[in-house]
């Protein structure tokens, strides 16, 4: 805070923020910090989970006005997930804070580009509050350009190893904003970590990423959501159990339900599923494919296990791992075709490294 109030004051500002935007022990939000320090806080965007981390994966976020201080929300996922030229009109800086987890697919990167995009566009000033990568590795596929979507924008792997603000001056210097852009970016650094150091996190930082086991699992579990194969939603250990109506997955038993708070309509909704417990199995230190081979080989469902196949492409971002899993290759088999990749990439992110020995 020390080092944010000094840039915002007599300003009118906007904020990209959700309820991981904590800036101290006793909890309070970055919100209601900033308008006790007198600041002017026109507006808060909001990210898929909406701006309070209620909301379901995938549920759109409407907008409104926050309860507790009345200030408008505008969604940032839906229809709209770029601010428009008409939004930025009565604010100066705008500022992002959102814990990350590293993982491609987790849209709140995503957000960030486009508001990086409509910062450009504008000319006004974007300050990231950043903060620690808790599943900091370099891993999976790089992005090709065929698959980008929302789950997916940048040419990066499915782990990428970078906080957002390294992240944000990578986008910036590789020149991926529309016309290729620059957004006036100010980043104001994490104190005391480095990379390749551990990091809790206090607040689950999406409603089915309830610690940090989970959070270590998500990147290599989240492609299930491209099969009929259940990865816990609906249950109090998401990212943390896996199967399906079906006794050949596996001998431990758990029945997906309606919980407030983690999922209102998970898949397999009341049905008993079995499966596999994942929560005293060590953490994997990056990418895995070892379980989705594993549950896709106990299908015997050949091609039919992806129920989606555009979206599991889309999630991994690249299309030849699921012809590659459908032909039967190995996990390490898979992965020697990414090496060429990730050499190129962790070249180019060395350049935008700002917590490095």
């Amino acid at each position: 805070m020390d080092k944010l109030l000094p840039m915002l004051r007599n300003k009118r500002v906007a904020l990209v923020v959700n309820h991981t935007s904590i800036v101290n022990k006793k909890g309070t939000h970055l919100l209601d910090s900033l308008i006790s320090c007198g600041i002017i806080v026109k507006k808060v965007f909001a990210p898929e989970h909406g701006f309070r981390g209620n909301a379901d994966a995938g549920e759109q976020i409407k907008d409104g006005k926050d309860n507790k201080t009345g200030i408008p929300i505008i969604s940032l996922y839906g229809k709209n997930k770029k601010p428009s030229k008409e939004q930025m009109a009565d604010v100066d800086v705008v500022v992002f804070d959102i814990q990350d987890v590293g993982a491609r697919f987790y849209t709140y990167i995503s957000t960030m580009h486009y508001v990086m995009e409509a910062c450009a566009e504008t000319g006004k000033r974007l300050i990231i509050t950043d903060r620690p990568n808790p599943c900091d590795y370099v891993d999976g596929p790089v992005m090709k350009s065929a698959l980008r979507s929302f789950v997916g924008m940048h040419l990066i792997p499915l782990l990428h190893g970078c906080t957002v603000g390294e992240l944000a001056q990578m986008i910036n210097g590789e020149g991926w904003l529309e016309g290729k852009k620059k957004c006036p970016l100010t980043i104001i650094k994490v104190k005391n970590w480095k990379h390749g150091q551990p990091y809790s996190l206090s607040v689950k930082p999406s409603p089915n990423l309830i610690n940090d086991h989970a959070i270590s699992f998500y990147a290599s579990l989240c492609p299930f959501e491209a099969t009929n194969i259940s990865l816990g939603r609906g249950t109090r250990t998401p990212f943390e159990v896996l199967g399906a109506p079906d006794k050949k997955y596996g001998e431990f038993t758990f029945t997906p339900v309606s919980l407030v708070g983690f999922e209102k309509n998970p898949m397999h909704k009341d049905q008993l599923c079995y499966g596999i417990d994942l929560r005293k199995v060590q953490s994997p230190k990056g990418f895995t494919l070892k379980y989705f081979i594993q549950f896709y080989n106990k299908s015997g469902q050949g091609a039919e296990f992806f129920t989606r196949p555009r979206w599991f492409d889309q999630l991994l971002g690249d299309a030849s791992v699921r012809k590659e899993i459908i032909e039967g290759k190995s996990e390490a088999e898979i992965k020697a075709g990414w090496k060429q990749g990730l050499t190129k990439y962790k070249k180019m992110r060395a350049k935008y490294l700002l917590y490095t020995e």
